[in-house]
């Protein structure tokens, strides 16, 4: 019977300093920082590498040089398109920092929020970026036993302990009622995501109510999912008063909404004017297109990135930033 063939063995630092003719030491320079080495032997352990095929261990690189060159983001959901647009932006630049990402989900629970950022910081996570202000007693003990740098995104708040990058979401509501406003709607109703533990949705919550609107204001709470817009949509097709508009605080909700309604045979914006808020690209397609508040999602994330970058090569907390909100105008509302 033919022996089968051995397995090759993967190639060690030890492996490439015997093959260019160094020290284990060089090697290490060559692969921490090749611009201290010498140009020939820079290119002999260069070669040796290729020969050899030779990957560098990521463990043993972080005891080395004692950083893993990774951060995580905790964010609740991957199921919304906003946050996969925050995540692309800021994987992109933080590689341009040469930081990996690594993501965890937090089901918008505070105690599942502290349990994964114990594990990224048990792996060796050089620093985090979070969403939104609430959190739970025991993630704000854990940053403050490690001192780990950490970014809090998706809201503004300059007196907040921690940086924060992000735009103000009471603001952001105000916009959308106000655009209605000036079309001269006066009944309008407000389909939001749950309240509980969700800061973002209670200040343009707030917002609304801090803006003074000579009118009517009905408020439903659903999940946010298209399944949750559909089900308010259902509601409001069987009211005796139906609203002349309805502002939903996601456009998630708001594509369901706009699509429960024309199950309905509700006409938007003939019978029933739509803002929402987030901008997400399926709003410019939607029939007719949403108009919505566009949130700098993307511009957040690449902020984010540069600000932890920072933070993690100087050892200086990064300055808070407020990123601006706009109203991009669509069809889905109409002057009454």
């Amino acid at each position: 019977m033919q022996k089968a063939p051995e397995p090759k063995k993967r190639a060690n630092l030890r492996d490439v300093a015997k093959a260019a003719g160094v020290s284990v030491a060089t090697v290490s320079r060559v692969l921490n920082d090749p611009t201290v080495v010498k140009k020939d032997t820079l290119e002999k352990v260069q070669t040796a590498i290729a020969e050899l095929k030779f990957v560098p261990s990521a463990a043993a690189r972080a005891i080395n040089s004692g950083r893993t060159r990774f951060v995580g983001a905790l964010v609740p959901t991957l199921d919304n398109a906003i946050f996969a647009r925050f995540l692309a932006a800021l994987e992109r630049k933080l590689s341009d920092h040469q930081l990996s990402l690594i993501v965890a989900t937090t089901e918008a629970r505070l105690d599942i929020e502290a349990e994964k950022a114990k594990s990224l910081v048990d792996i060796g996570a050089e620093g985090l970026i979070i969403t939104g202000a609430t959190h739970s007693p025991a993630f704000h003990d854990l940053i403050e036993r490690t001192m780990l740098p950490t970014i809090i995104t998706s809201f503004f708040d300059p007196e907040n302990p921690l940086p924060t990058i992000g735009y103000d979401n009471a603001t952001a509501a105000q916009l959308a009622l106000q655009h209605l406003a000036d079309l001269g709607h006066r009944d309008i109703a407000v389909v939001h995501g749950p309240v509980h533990d969700n800061d973002r949705t209670r200040e343009r919550l707030a917002g609304l109510k801090a803006l003074s609107f000579a009118g009517r204001i009905a408020t439903f709470e659903t999940e946010i999912s298209h399944q949750g817009g559909a089900d308010v949509a259902k509601q409001i097709g069987k009211l005796c008063r139906r609203p002349d508009a309805i502002l939903c605080l996601s456009d998630v909700v708001a594509l369901g909404v706009l699509l429960g309604l024309q199950a309905q045979n509700i006409v938007v914006p003939d019978q029933i004017s739509m803002v929402g808020i987030d901008d997400l690209p399926t709003s410019a397609v939607t029939v007719p297109p949403l108009t919505s508040v566009h949130l700098p999602v993307s511009q957040m994330g690449e902020r984010a990135a540069d600000a932890l970058a920072y933070w993690i090569t100087t050892q200086q907390e990064p300055k808070p930033e407020k990123l601006g909100a706009r109203l991009i105008v669509r069809d889905s509302t109409k002057e009454v």
